[in-house]
């Protein structure tokens, strides 16, 4: 255990910052589990609606610094590419 102050405040706002990423890498992974179902379900509407809200949050997600940029277009680039096999 840190008996340096200015250590355990590191401790401290790197647990509250691993929290806030860990919760934002949670809610991208269920927008993107519902894109999946909808492409699963061959559902072209749903998987559209749900895509479009997929994208904005991996991008927030990559703007916050959670995803690197290249990550986040990945994502999104298999993403779209998956929605749009549904003939």
């Amino acid at each position: 255990m840190a008996n340096i102050k200015s250590a355990k405040k590191r401790i401290l706002v790197n647990e509250t910052k691993a929290a806030r990423n860990k919760a934002i890498r949670s809610k991208v992974k269920t927008y993107v589990k519902k894109v999946e179902a909808a492409v699963a379900a061959k559902d072209k509407e749903a998987a559209n609606a749900a895509l479009l809200a997929c994208i904005s949050e991996v991008n927030k997600a990559c703007s916050k610094g959670v995803y690197h940029k290249n990550t986040a277009a990945r994502k999104v680039s298999r993403l779209t590419k998956a929605v749009n096999s549904i003939a």
